[in-house]
Order: structure tokens, then sequence, then C-alpha cells
């Protein structure tokens, strides 16, 4: 990258500029390690075959009889959880760049600092495109199907693609503060399974205790999974039908995303820039 740039470069400009040369930096490392990929499809594939085929006939949903019900209940909450994961992509990456000393280079170049980090981001959430599709084709093999057109499914696959984008910036925030990759490994992952196992991803709420039904119904990775239901139009059981979570699942992933990004993203940039700063 040129360090002899014209002064009246517009930031913004320049900014998406240096995240789209980083972002395809990070693209290009995936064919180098096919490891990343065999590991980061694998486990999403197992997790729908275990639930599937293991627990498909011992977890009931309530209003939908049969096996066939319990698989497209529970697609959704594959495809959030793994947009969730995608935590640690981030935390893991930039945490290595720390630890190898590119964010030094990074600095002495006359990059822009949101730059950095969004280059990091846009290239994980291509990389969970890829994985999502995996997914896709795995679910129709189990008998997973949409019913409310492609319109609407799409829609469905942004909301989830949007809230890994989310979690992106907490992974990347993640990285920057503990800067050993190992210990970013198990920081960017301990927390989510806690918030996924206490939602409506794999278990219906209305089974769950009392006192958990309204912190699970509320739950940020709860509302990405009951919107994506909504717009498949798959199975959405909920404890409290008149509430906020199930009379407006989309629009309440929609706030979670936002307010997600809005809090992470200014906090991952400063944490960039006090860590590059000495």
């Amino acid at each position: 990258m040129s360090t002899d740039l014209p002064a009246r470069v517009n930031p913004i400009g320049r900014a998406l500029t240096d995240a789209g040369v980083l972002a395809w930096r990070s693209l290009k490392r995936i064919p180098r390690t096919p490891d990343m990929v065999i590991y980061a499809t694998i486990q999403p594939i197992m997790f729908v075959l275990l639930f599937a085929y293991v627990f498909g006939n011992a977890i009931p949903i309530p209003g939908f009889p049969g096996p066939k019900a319990y698989r497209e209940f529970l697609m959704a909450g594959i495809f959030a959880q793994t947009m969730a994961f995608a935590v640690a992509s981030s935390s893991v990456g930039l945490a290595d760049d720390i630890s190898k000393g590119l964010i030094d280079r990074f600095r002495s170049l006359p990059m822009a600092r949101s730059g950095v980090i969004a280059g990091r981001v846009v290239g994980d959430l291509v990389f969970n495109a890829f994985v999502m599709v995996i997914m896709v084709l795995c679910g129709f093999i189990v008998g997973w199907r949409w019913h409310h057109g492609f319109g609407q499914a799409l829609a469905a696959f942004g909301i989830l693609l949007l809230f890994a984008f989310a979690m992106l910036w907490v992974g990347a925030l993640i990285g920057l503060s503990v800067g050993a990759p190992e210990v970013a490994a198990s920081a960017g992952l301990i927390w989510l399974f806690p918030l996924t196992f206490l939602s409506n991803a794999f278990v219906p709420t209305p089974q769950l205790p009392s006192g958990l039904q309204p912190i699970a119904e509320w739950n940020p990775i709860s509302s990405i999974v009951a919107a994506s239901r909504h717009l498949f139009g798959n199975p959405s059981p909920f404890a409290s039908p008149d509430g906020f979570p199930a009379r407006h699942p989309v629009w309440l992933s929609l706030i979670w995303c936002f307010a997600i990004i809005a809090v992470f993203a200014p906090l991952a940039v400063r944490k960039y820039r006090s860590a590059t700063s000495h």
C-alpha cells in the first residue's frame, strides 16, 4: 500500500478503501488454511445431525406434532448459534495479528484505524456467509424448508448475517483486549454457551422453567431465532404469545443487532487506538 497519499483524500472513502484491502487479505488466507474451512463447517453440520436425529423425537414442539416439526424449529437456532460463534473468528484473528506484530506494521502505515478492524470484520462476515450456505444445504437434507417465499427467506438470512456482523465487533473488542490467541479463543466463546442454551434455539420457551422464560424470550439470540422462524414460516412457540418478542420478532432482532454494533464497534476502534498507542 502506498504511503504517498494525497492530503485531500476523503477520510470516509479512505477508511472504506483500507477496509476493503484488509478484507481481501483476510479472504486470501482461507484457501491457504483448508483446515479452518473444514472445522468451521463440520461443527454446525454436527449440531444439525445431532439435534435433528437424536433429540428430534424427544423434544416436542407445542402445536406442531412429529419429528419434522422439530427439524424445522431447529434450523433457525443452528443458524443463529453459528452466526453468534463468529465472535471467535474475529477475536482469535486480531489477537493473532497483535501477537505477530502485524498491528504494529499497520500502525506505521497511513491507514484508517477503523479500516483495520472493519477489514477483519468484513472478511470474516463473507466467510460466515459461506458457512451459512453449507448449513442451508444440510438443512434441506434433514427436511427443513422455508414456507413464506424466497423474499422473506432472503430477509431472514440478511438478519442472520447482520447478527454475525454485530457479533464480529464483539469478537474484535475481545481479541484486542486479551492479546493472546489462546486466551481469545476461550474468552470469545465461553460466555456464548449459556447465552445460546438459555434461549429458544433448541428448546421451546414454553417448556423452560417459568422463571427463565422471560429471560429466554428477551435474549438477543432468541430474538434472531424468532425473527428467522417468523420469516421462514417455521414453528415458533412462545411462552408469552402476547409479549413484544412474540408480536414483533423482526423489529426486536434489528434493535438488538444495531444496539450491539452501536456499542461494540466504537469500543473496538477505541481499544485498537489504545493498543497501538504505545
